[in-house]
């Protein structure tokens, strides 16, 4: 799959809320890694050891690929395996996740863009049981989602006793409306916990990245 940018700002904005809330991360959980982008990004920011699962064969192959040409290759481990099979041995500090966005959806002829976009392999209910049982504590959780399932989720959290945190909704430019939303969450305990709310826009009328965007992505991208 192409890398999108929406993806690379969920995953910019994963490094950076790391690194702002000084989560001290041993270990993350990247859940439909694809070719490696969100783990190469994590690596960048934090020396926590990222374990990367991604079903499909081939995205998995060049997601080792692209780990093996980077200079932090000892903090990622790359497999290839169904993320509702692997055999969890540990905990996770962190857990990040760009899962397939769509269910009961028109689909497309790839197979293999279906596994990525879909998710007849990994509903969002599977996702949020996984979450939970492989989180250590004190972690935290990181999901990109489509916009309009943002009631859906929220519902799921709540139903897997799990924390939303803080929400992020995501515009393409200044003038479209939200199509992402990107959130950070925990495990639920007794405390009363209050969710953030906070927006962010690509592009603004010049059409041209904002402040903000180039703020995030500016030690990822060359020519910012």
């Amino acid at each position: 799959m192409k890398v999108t940018t929406d993806a690379c700002l969920f995953g910019a904005w994963v490094a950076e809320k790391v690194k702002s809330e000084k989560l001290k991360i041993k270990n993350c959980l990247d859940i439909g890694a694809g070719t490696g982008l969100l783990s190469l990004m994590l690596a960048q920011k934090c020396d926590a050891a990222i374990d990367a699962i991604e079903i499909d064969e081939e995205a998995a192959a060049q997601a080792i690929e692209n780990e093996e040409l980077c200079s932090f290759k000892n903090q990622i481990k790359v497999v290839n395996s169904d993320i509702r099979e692997y055999s969890f041995e540990k905990k996770y500090d962190v857990i990040i996740s760009n899962p397939p966005f769509y269910e009961n959806e028109l689909k497309s002829y790839s197979s293999k863009k279906n596994t990525a976009h879909h998710s007849n392999d990994l509903s969002l209910q599977e996702l949020m049981a996984i979450i939970k049982s492989n989180l250590s504590p004190n972690g935290r959780f990181f999901l990109l989602l489509p916009f309009k399932r943002e009631d859906e989720i929220r519902k799921l959290l709540v139903s897997n006793d799990l924390n939303l945190l803080q929400l992020v909704l995501v515009k393409q430019s200044l003038n479209h409306g939200y199509f992402r939303i990107m959130l950070m969450g925990s495990l639920q305990d007794n405390d009363f916990i209050e969710t953030t709310f906070d927006e962010i826009s690509i592009w603004n009328e010049q059409q041209q990245y904002t402040e903000e965007f180039t703020e995030l992505l500016k030690d990822y991208y060359l020519y910012l």
